[in-house]
């Protein structure tokens, strides 16, 4: 998946402000004053996980990701909410965000379920640990579904989903999601989906252009091959992912899912590249460890276990591969 630009980060604090978060103090241990950040700057993907998972520590509210998704306006999107509006009717407006992925605010992946009678929107969030997963999932969620109320209300069709179903299990503020989502919520699911009836995504937007969209495409497909070329290779997306991870880091097999692809296809990328997942994961270790021993309050065995060992010998015996001395 491409880089985002700096203005996912921009709209993320400027969202959590407005439902009273301070998202300053996070930041600024980043080294990032949001008034001198060039909203058009690539945003390295890595720096962007560490990002979101340090915010969701420093959250006050569990349900801080929903109320900042559901401030997100069709503005936040630049050219691709013209080119979603301007789309024939709503299924067409899921394939053209699947498409064009990389330009929405999404940390998560988009795919599309079709069905017999209904349908359904896929996002599978971003495996991030602890508080950052259900953080930006519901991050991801609303604002998906504000997205499609701003969209569908300008368009002048009624496209509600029967219901949406939450990547991870039924928590106290359930009550919360169903009043803000205004549509039935279901717990448990391995991925978030918004469940349409067929008939509804098929109805015609009174803002269908088609000339107009196929010059916003164009556009759009430009900014897409602007991205790519800024994009990092496989590598540097496996090291970003594990390094946003703390203690229990993934089987090659998680990481693959969320990055879209098989396990085989990941080990074959990594090769071509002249790396693999454990030399990787054993680069993410080695990087953190220093950090981590650095802490003079920080025993050995804290250390190891921090790092996912079960044992601290295994951490000393991996340590000295790595580096030849011990820690």
């Amino acid at each position: 998946m491409a880089r985002h630009s700096a203005a996912a980060v921009i709209h993320l604090a400027e969202s959590l402000r407005r439902v009273g978060e301070d998202p300053d103090p996070v930041l600024a241990g980043f080294g990032i004053d949001l008034s001198r950040l060039d909203p058009t700057a690539p945003l390295d993907r890595d720096l962007n996980l560490r990002i979101n998972v340090a915010l969701a520590e420093s959250l006050r509210d569990p349900l801080a990701g929903i109320a900042a998704g559901s401030t997100l306006g069709i503005g936040a999107y630049g050219p691709f909410t013209l080119l979603m509006l301007t789309a024939e009717n709503a299924l067409a407006d899921i394939r053209t965000a699947i498409e064009f992925e990389a330009l929405t605010l999404l940390l998560g992946h988009l795919a599309f379920e079709p069905g017999r009678e209904c349908s359904a929107l896929l996002l599978r969030p971003a495996r991030l640990p602890g508080k950052a997963f259900r953080f930006r999932a519901d991050l991801d969620i609303s604002g998906t579904r504000k997205l499609m109320r701003d969209l569908h209300r300008t368009a002048e069709v009624d496209v509600a989903p029967r219901r949406i179903v939450m990547p991870y299990p039924r928590p106290a503020e359930a009550e919360a999601y169903e009043r803000t989502f205004g549509c039935p919520i279901h717990w448990d699911g391995t991925e978030a989906r918004f469940e349409f009836a067929n008939d509804v995504l098929h109805v015609p937007f009174a803002t269908a252009d088609a000339r107009a969209h196929e010059i916003l495409r164009a556009q759009c497909r430009q900014m897409l091959r602007e991205l790519d070329e800024q994009s990092p290779g496989i590598a540097a997306r496996v090291h970003a992912h594990l390094a946003a991870c703390t203690g229990t880091y993934p089987p090659a097999a998680d990481v693959a899912r969320a990055l879209g692809l098989a396990e085989r296809s990941l080990r074959r990328a990594l090769g071509a590249e002249r790396t693999s997942y454990r030399s990787l994961l054993d680069a993410v270790r080695l990087e953190r460890s220093i950090e981590l021993l650095a802490d003079a309050r920080l025993s050995i065995e804290q250390v190891a276990q921090r790092l996912g060992y079960s044992e601290p010998a295994a951490f000393i015996h991996a340590f000295k591969r790595w580096t030849g001395s011990s820690p």
